[in-house]
């Protein structure tokens, strides 16, 4: 299992980036799939997850209405659109599947590099 995470930066507030993060070592499309930020001295969060087959969505208050979660099951890839990018956005951002860490296909306590996403001017 590999989950890689990319597209951070260093980004100016209001403005926008594209996370993207390519899953491999399991059948992608068979599991809902989430994306997660950690802050420094802050604990991991949930922020956005997507279906598996319906695709339906749910965010955290924070980013509802600025971000928005997709996948494309043919490249085995979820994406995270950010927009309107405020400083307390910056974090590492992972992605994960708790569905597939339920269900023991991806193991406890894996996770990806992440990418970093700073918001500053």
């Amino acid at each position: 299992v590999q989950l890689v995470e990319s597209g951070g930066g260093l980004v100016q507030p209001g403005g926008s980036l594209r996370l993207s993060c390519v899953a491999s070592g399991f059948t992608f499309s068979r599991y809902a799939m989430s994306w997660y930020r950690q802050a420094p001295g802050k604990e991991r969060e949930s922020v956005a997850n997507i279906s598996s087959v319906i695709g339906s969505t749910n965010y955290a208050a924070s980013v509802k209405g600025r971000f928005t979660i997709s996948r494309d099951n043919a490249k085995n890839t979820v994406y995270l659109q950010m927009n309107s990018l405020k400083p307390e956005d910056t974090a590492v951002y992972y992605c994960n599947s708790p569905h597939a860490v339920r269900l023991g296909v991806i193991p406890q306590g894996y996770w990806g590099q992440g990418t970093q996403v700073t918001v500053s001017s």
